[in-house]
């Protein structure tokens, strides 16, 4: 059983999870309008990889007897300055996710929690990968500065990505038994 501290603490991280998901999708709907198609199909896989995260964590919740509560998603923003504007935002919210999964672990281990420490693993894991991805993209935007033909290179480079969901991670409920 989860304690209700530890299934409170997983629950906003399934509301975050699904603003994460939301806030892609907005990106992907910008780069569509700035005519960034593969930009657009990059974010839109981010968005389902975070769409499988909340859905990850509410079959964890579930498992272990807890109560998934959802909750209103805060509305993304819609707009930003630049592509390198919004990329830059995707590392500063990756950054944070990090941070949230890294006080999910901390109270996992504070509660003697082993099984939710072990679950949590693979979104440290997962955060490192999410870091060190977007992290490149951002460093190569600098690097290309103004020059319109690397972002179209780019562009179409990041709309080669397909998400593929994680082993063991499905987006529709199993087969009653």
């Amino acid at each position: 059983m989860l304690s209700e501290k530890m299934a409170t603490a997983l629950n906003d991280q399934i509301n975050a999870e699904l603003y994460s998901s939301y806030l892609y999708l907005a990106m992907a709907a910008y780069c569509r309008e700035v005519g960034l198609n593969g930009c657009a199909r990059w974010m839109e896989a981010q968005a389902l990889e975070e769409l499988s995260h909340a859905v990850k964590f509410y079959d964890f919740v579930t498992e272990r007897g807890g109560r998934v509560l959802l909750r209103a998603v805060e509305a993304p923003p819609s707009r930003w300055d630049s592509p390198l504007a919004m990329f830059e935002h995707v590392a500063e919210h990756e950054n944070k996710v990090t941070g949230l999964i890294h006080q999910l672990v901390d109270l996992a281990i504070a509660e003697r929690d082993h099984a939710t420490n072990n679950f949590l693993q693979w979104f440290v894991s997962e955060q490192v990968e999410e870091e060190a991805s977007v992290g490149e993209i951002v460093q190569q935007m600098k690097l290309m500065g103004e020059a319109q033909g690397g972002l179209f290179m780019l562009d179409k480079e990041l709309g080669q990505r397909v998400f593929t969901l994680p082993p063991g991670t499905t987006l529709v409920a199993p087969a009653v038994k």
